[in-house]
């Protein structure tokens, strides 16, 4: 950490053996989603370390983002799925990216520009079975793949799949799963029926992938489980043996012992009930810290959960360590791979284990996702692979 305020320590062997977790599970193919930096740990590590351990496709969300993979070489089956409708799509068809089409105006760029190219576009048709974001659903879906037909048909376009994504797998016992998935069914009738043979069909998130057979298809596409967190209790002990691969980690920059009636950080919004240390570290909101966990989160300090007292700044926050023999230096863990709630109780002022991703979601009443990739630019990522 010589230099660095903070810094994410990736574990690309979690990332690997996740993959083959839920591969083994699914018994599918699997897509790594490495959208938004792979999540905050970094798109090209995830990917190459997803791939080694067998994942056949990777997801992104735009030409950007795939168009950086391939300039790294990375040269696996890629799908790319979310564009602006007058997006040029000539550099997607020359790198081989699988483009996503949800609307007839984007078929059409997307026909338009293999034109131009001279060569055909390959795209998969999303339909929506119930999300009202992205894909095609009602009357359109027919129309759209009537129209991805005739370009098939002319040569521009070749159509390898048909996928969806779900509304809530993650939630046990989700009362539209079925339904959604009789939706999907209905959609890829359509699909054929006009034509169309996809040889690549995918429907389920990493929830689905781990508790939805009927959703599984040809591949499973992993975002949250890809990065070791158990999608239906992010706090939990982790039954399906995902294994978190970011840790999150600093050091004391400043320590303090006080007396009792002493305020802390802005406000203050906090004043020490007792004698007690504090104990700064150089993270805060600019960070991914959310202000909206104050009074509720803890970090690992001293092999103890300690809370962190007073309002999180752009750059810092305040640890109240009580009376542990705190240096300055000392590491701390804002969260990391061992897991809290998972190791013994989630005490924010003693006991618990190193704080989860899942647990600092909660503290912010958010999701692990944000969490994640929330953490800013200027923490260093640093990537282990294997090496503990």
């Amino acid at each position: 950490m010589r230099g660095r305020l903070g810094e994410v320590v990736v574990d690309l062997s979690a990332v690997a053996g996740n993959v083959r977790t839920v591969a083994g599970v699914a018994r599918t193919g699997v897509m790594a989603v490495v959208k938004a930096d792979g999540f905050g740990h970094g798109a090209e590590s995830v990917a190459r370390a997803a791939i080694g351990a067998g994942a056949g496709w990777l997801g992104v969300t735009s030409s950007t983002e795939a168009l950086v993979l391939r300039s790294a070489g990375i040269r696996v089956p890629m799908l790319s799925w979310l564009h602006r409708p007058d997006e040029d799509f000539t550099a997607l068809i020359a790198e081989r990216v699988d483009v996503a089409v949800s609307t007839l105006t984007h078929l059409h760029a997307v026909a338009a520009a293999a034109a131009r190219l001279g060569a055909p576009a390959i795209v998969q048709l999303k339909a929506d079975i119930g999300l009202s974001r992205n894909g095609a659903g009602g009357d359109d879906w027919p129309e759209l793949v009537a129209w991805a037909r005739k370009y098939e048909v002319e040569g521009g376009v070749r159509v390898r799949g048909v996928w969806s994504h779900l509304t809530g797998a993650d939630v046990p016992g989700q009362p539209g799963l079925a339904g959604q998935s009789a939706t999907f069914r209905e959609a890829l009738r359509v699909a054929r029926d006009a034509g169309l043979t996809p040889e690549l069909v995918h429907l389920a998130n990493s929830a689905a992938a781990l508790s939805a057979p009927q959703t599984r298809y040809d591949l499973c596409r992993i975002g949250l489980a890809l990065y070791g967190v158990d999608p239906f209790d992010p706090t939990g002990p982790g039954r399906f043996g995902l294994r978190p691969a970011m840790t999150l980690r600093t050091s004391v920059v400043n320590v303090k012992r006080v007396p009792a009636g002493t305020g802390v950080s802005y406000g203050p919004d906090h004043v020490t009930d007792r004698a007690t240390t504090l104990a700064l570290i150089p993270l805060g909101y600019a960070d991914g810290l959310s202000r909206t966990c104050e009074g509720r989160a803890s970090v690992w300090l001293a092999g103890r959960r300690c809370p962190i007292v007073g309002r999180i700044a752009m750059d810092q926050c305040v640890v109240d360590a009580g009376d542990l023999p705190v240096a300055l230096g000392d590491p701390v863990v804002v969260f990391g791979g061992e897991g809290g709630e998972a190791s013994g109780g989630g005490d924010p002022s003693g006991g618990g284990g190193v704080p989860s991703v899942g647990e600092w979601a909660r503290w912010a009443g958010t999701n692990p996702h944000e969490v994640m990739t929330g953490i800013g630019a200027r923490v260093a990522r640093v990537h282990l692979h294997g090496e503990r």
